[in-house]
């Protein structure tokens, strides 16, 4: 609800169905309500993503259903979510994003050794989920494990989709 804004009841659903690996859209209702200035859109989408830090992959829509404004969108972006849940990412690809990846941000070091990532592959589609091999698995950190989530996200499309990663020795 626009008007209202962003409750905590609508940020449990969003992280059960994270949690579910669900594909994510959010549909901000009553926008006809609002009173709009230049960039009204972008400063209300900029908050919801700041509330929900881990969730700023999730496309937000503003919609109307009293006056059906844009509400064919949400239709239209919860099914391109549903095949973006489907891609497929080549191995060769995707080790040529984590090469550029570890290159701009080397990876933590862990109990006083280099963590080194060999190589990753798509093990599974629809939800996504992403092998890295490495020499320390437990040495990864959530936020180098977001760093790696959102370099991924940002090469391939995945806007809307929980991925998940998973770090094996090898």
């Amino acid at each position: 609800d626009a008007t209202l804004g962003l409750e905590a009841q609508d940020i449990r659903v969003l992280k059960a169905a994270e949690q579910m690996s669900k594909g994510l859209v959010v549909a901000v209702n009553k926008w006809d309500l609002v009173e709009k200035e230049t960039n009204t859109a972008r400063d209300y989408q900029r908050a919801i993503h700041e509330r929900l830090k881990t969730l700023d992959f999730v496309p937000v829509l503003f919609i109307s259903a009293h006056t059906k404004q844009r509400i064919q969108n949400v239709l239209a972006e919860a099914l391109a979510v549903a095949e973006r849940r489907k891609q497929r990412v080549p191995t060769s690809r995707l080790n040529a994003v984590l090469e550029e990846a570890l290159a701009r941000q080397h990876p933590p070091a862990y109990r006083g050794q280099y963590l080194q990532i060999k190589f990753a592959t798509q093990v599974r589609e629809d939800p996504p989920v992403f092998a890295f091999f490495c020499n320390h698995p437990k040495g990864v950190k959530e936020s180098y494990r977001r760093y790696l989530e959102n370099q991924i996200r940002a090469a391939f499309d995945f806007a809307g989709v929980p991925l998940k990663l998973v770090f094996k020795r090898k």
